[in-house]
């Protein structure tokens, strides 16, 4: 005998995800509360609340411990933020692989070393999917190395650091500088501390010292590399602490602070310079994607505690 099953039959039916929902989600543990993700989305606290009470609905799960002091991510929130990061990726891709114009040409692109340290090449390979038209030769270096190879006609265009009072470039991006050891490393109280680094002049290297002077911070230079990528074997082999910028922080490191006896370190600002009306154009998309996926790699700051004040549990 024979049957035939018909595959509807056999078909569990499941909901679908709203991307608003998990773009709300995201953002809310990104941002550590619901009305800082309100003032990114351009919603409202109580619209943010309910995207959130919608989606643990449809999971049946709670995605946020939320007090009238602290909001932490469950471990369903945990497992779920890998997948709700995919799927912004790909919603995002796909509508800018579609609303954009075809970016076409080449571009000689500078990009400084400690700009991303260990996800450009990812990134850049992501980029190329979408516009496989735009030929991007890119050379990774120290800043000034770039800059002065955008003078002498080497480059179109550099993503670099800018100095405070500088006009020239545009700011693009601002992020933190973060003091980093090795997990097994210990932080003497007393004595000098063991400081990793790149050569001078680097805004690292004047940061970090100059703010163990104002602290009356004994130092001392135990390590020197001409590459970020030097520090961070450094860093990682327990010989010092360092100072890098957030998106250079390697995995495996431990972030430091105030709480270590370290100083603040104040942050570093990202500019693109070079732009003509000419290579402002494919410039463009490339920049914004750049953005985006930095945006996206910004870390949880667990638990999302407050240490005064009350927290927008929503």
């Amino acid at each position: 005998m024979k049957i035939n099953r018909h595959p509807e039959c056999f078909t569990v039916s499941l909901p679908d995800l709203e991307i608003d929902a998990l773009r709300a989600f995201v953002t809310v543990a990104d941002a550590g509360g619901f009305t800082a993700a309100a003032e990114r989305l351009g919603r409202t606290q109580s619209a943010i609340s309910v995207k959130i009470k919608k989606l643990e609905d449809l999971l049946g799960r709670r995605v946020f411990e939320r007090t009238s002091r602290s909001l932490a991510l469950t471990h369903d929130g945990e497992l779920l933020m890998g997948y709700a990061r995919r799927l912004l990726d790909l919603n995002d891709e796909t509508v800018r692989r579609f609303a954009e114009p075809a970016a076409e040409g080449d571009l000689r692109l500078g990009v400084a070393e400690y700009f991303l340290t260990d996800h450009l090449p990812h990134v850049l390979g992501r980029f190329a999917k979408l516009h496989p038209r735009l030929h991007i030769d890119v050379r990774v270096g120290l800043c000034r190395d770039l800059v002065t190879a955008l003078d002498g006609g080497e480059l179109d265009l550099v993503i670099s650091r800018r100095d405070a009072g500088d006009s020239r470039g545009r700011g693009i991006w601002t992020e933190p500088m973060r003091w980093v050891a090795s997990p097994g490393l210990e932080i003497p109280t007393e004595g000098s501390l063991p400081f990793c680094t790149l050569p001078a002049p680097c805004v690292f290297r004047n940061r970090g010292l100059a703010a163990l002077g104002e602290a009356g911070r004994a130092w001392r230079v135990v390590y020197t590399s001409g590459s970020v990528m030097g520090v961070q074997a450094a860093v990682r082999a327990g010989l010092g602490v360092a100072v890098l910028s957030e998106s250079s922080v390697p995995e495996g490191v431990r972030r430091l602070g105030v709480e270590d006896g370290l100083p603040e370190l104040g942050d570093v600002e990202m500019a693109i310079f070079g732009e003509t009306p000419r290579n402002r154009r494919l410039a463009e998309p490339l920049v914004g994607f750049i953005l985006d996926s930095l945006s996206a790699m910004r870390p949880l700051r667990p638990p999302l505690a407050l240490a005064g004040g009350t927290r927008d549990a929503a």
